[in-house]
């Protein structure tokens, strides 16, 4: 807009501490290093949920911000570079902005975890915006389908589930319930009889097919097509007709019984179970979409004999909902954000597309970050299955966040676990602190490397593999050191938190000590998700890291 220079001030505690002057344009303009400013910023220590970046926003997020409603984004954005930020000032200014039609419309968040939501729960109200919905995928699929998540799928099972395949296999299970009569339609109406051929009646029921209406929607506009074959033969011989007879006849009992035959009522959790249990069933409908060694794996663990007394998983609900649809269309809402994105299966990333089909989406991830068994491997395929094949995609490699000392150790496990993607670069003045310690146990030098890290200033994160929290937990009572384990329901500020390193993904602390990588590792399904997720476990800090380990240093991390 015709601005050159922008002056950038500095405040603690109402007091004025600083002003910096920044050329917007010409070879001086920002973009090659971090102002005084801006790194006292990110430095300053942070406790409790997220805070907004509106002092730390840079041109680059900024314009990914401010991306127009109507367009779809894809970020991929290496740790510490302000994607989920990023993602939730666009909500907040999408709301601002698009307020009459998102008011209607609606905007929803989707985060990997409950302990991430609350992490978040309280950066759009800081911005004055109320008005967007949080959601974890599961509880998404759970609240549509009315079930709850009761077990946990195996991998193998969980990755087949989460197939984009099984999206035909429920098109098929589900349009495979039409069909025809082997009788003639007969109505009787008044004194006389009409008569629909068979040909007359499978025409009409594959009309409405083709029309590519959803199941439900044609099942009940059926009977119409019906009665319309009524009365064209009804008309012929000179009887008047209108709406009202259409109507009447539509009703009858025999136009009833046929819609019935023809397109049957479906439910979309007894369907999704007969899949699931029956082999005959499924065996139908997965011909020539999945082999029989995968028709067995994925009714494997699932023998209830109704759906009421099914043990549900993720998965499964994901399946219902996708059946659901393909039943009774999902309503859509004006812009959908998910973090994590890469974590999702084809499957969940259908379910999201369902609740933008109309609206938009901004994908935000780091496909280095993956660390389920069925993520995202591209970011092409992501917004395939979402719906949104023409969105832009956004490389963010500048890391702000991330100490570089520590951002540098953990770009070694790049090449193992994401060549593709372009390393990351920190810009910060200040190289941090990453100290590597060996202890045998590791548990018993935890509340000392805790006690360290607790006499600076700031938040403290004690990442563990999930195995070890029980004797983590126990380690720091004995050593009266307070502390809140993430995961629980209570929230709260604590500067001491225990981390599972199944949750560590979107939090960040000023400090953090890392409990046995080698551990964290092996307790992934196969070895690259199991790197993947000592990544993310890895770029949790923002002032220091300090690694514990038993000896045992995956070798993805050493410099020989």
């Amino acid at each position: 807009m015709g601005c050159s220079l922008r002056r950038r001030f500095g405040f603690q505690h109402g007091e004025l501490t600083a002003f910096e002057d920044e050329p917007l344009t010409g070879p001086d303009a920002p973009g090659g290093g971090v102002s005084d400013i801006l790194r006292s910023e990110i430095e300053r220590p942070r406790t409790g949920p997220m805070r907004d970046i509106v002092a730390t926003i840079q041109p680059d997020q900024d314009v990914l911000v401010r991306t127009d409603l109507t367009t779809s984004l894809a970020i991929q954005g290496a740790p510490g570079t302000g994607k989920t930020a990023v993602g939730l000032h666009r909500a907040a200014w999408l709301l601002y902005e698009f307020r009459d039609h998102l008011s209607r419309a609606g905007i929803l968040v989707i985060g990997p975890n409950e302990s991430f939501l609350s992490y978040i729960a309280d950066v759009l109200p800081a911005l004055g915006e109320i008005d967007a919905g949080h959601d974890t995928i599961g509880s998404l699929v759970a609240r549509s389908s009315g079930l709850a998540v009761r077990r946990d799928d195996p991998a193998e099972v969980a990755v087949l589930k989460g197939d984009a395949r099984l999206a035909d296999v429920c098109r098929r299970a589900v349009w495979g319930h039409l069909a025809v009569p082997s009788t003639m339609l007969v109505v009787p109406l008044g004194h006389r009889q009409w008569r629909v051929p068979v040909p007359d009646v499978a025409s009409a029921v594959a009309g409405l097919a083709a029309r590519g209406v959803r199941y439900e929607a044609g099942r009940q506009l059926l009977p119409q097509r019906l009665a319309h074959q009524v009365l064209i033969r009804m008309e012929a011989v000179g009887e008047t007709t209108d709406d009202r007879v259409q109507s009447r006849v539509a009703r009858t009992g025999p136009v009833r019984e046929a819609t019935a035959r023809c397109w049957p009522r479906l439910d979309p959790v007894k369907l999704t179970h007969r899949l699931l249990t029956d082999p005959v069933f499924l065996a139908a409908h997965a011909d020539g979409l999945l082999d029989a060694d995968e028709q067995r794996l994925l009714q494997s663990g699932t023998r209830a004999r109704n759906p009421g007394s099914m043990r549900w998983s993720l998965a499964d609900l994901v399946i219902v909902d996708e059946v659901s649809d393909l039943l009774e269309r999902t309503g859509s809402l004006g812009h959908v954000i998910v973090d994590e994105a890469q974590d999702l299966s084809a499957m969940q990333l259908r379910a999201v597309g369902r609740r933008a089909s109309t609206g938009s989406v901004t994908l935000l991830g780091d496909l280095a970050q993956a660390t389920t068994p069925w993520a995202t491997r591209d970011w092409s395929a992501a917004l395939g299955h979402v719906g949104h094949p023409d969105a832009r995609l956004h490389e963010l490699v500048e890391g702000f966040r991330v100490p570089g000392e520590v951002l540098d150790f953990a770009a070694r496990l790049l090449p193992y676990i994401a060549p593709g993607l372009t390393p990351p670069r920190a810009i910060r003045a200040d190289r941090g602190m990453l100290t590597i310690r060996r202890a045998e146990p590791v548990v018993g030098a935890v509340a000392d490397a805790c006690r360290a890290a607790l006499v600076a200033e700031g938040t403290v994160g004690l990442i563990v593999p999930d195995t070890h929290v029980a004797s983590v937990a126990g380690a720091l009572d004995r050593a009266e050191l307070e502390h809140h384990h993430v995961g629980d329901d209570v929230r709260g500020v604590h500067r001491l938190d225990l981390v599972p390193a199944s949750l560590a993904k979107g939090l960040e602390f000023d400090h953090v000590v890392l409990v046995d990588p080698a551990g964290i590792v092996a307790a992934e399904p196969d070895r690259e998700t199991g790197l993947r997720r000592l990544y993310v476990c890895l770029t949790r800090a923002v002032m220091s890291l300090r690694i514990l380990h038993d000896g045992n240093l995956p070798p993805e991390l050493r410099r020989d």
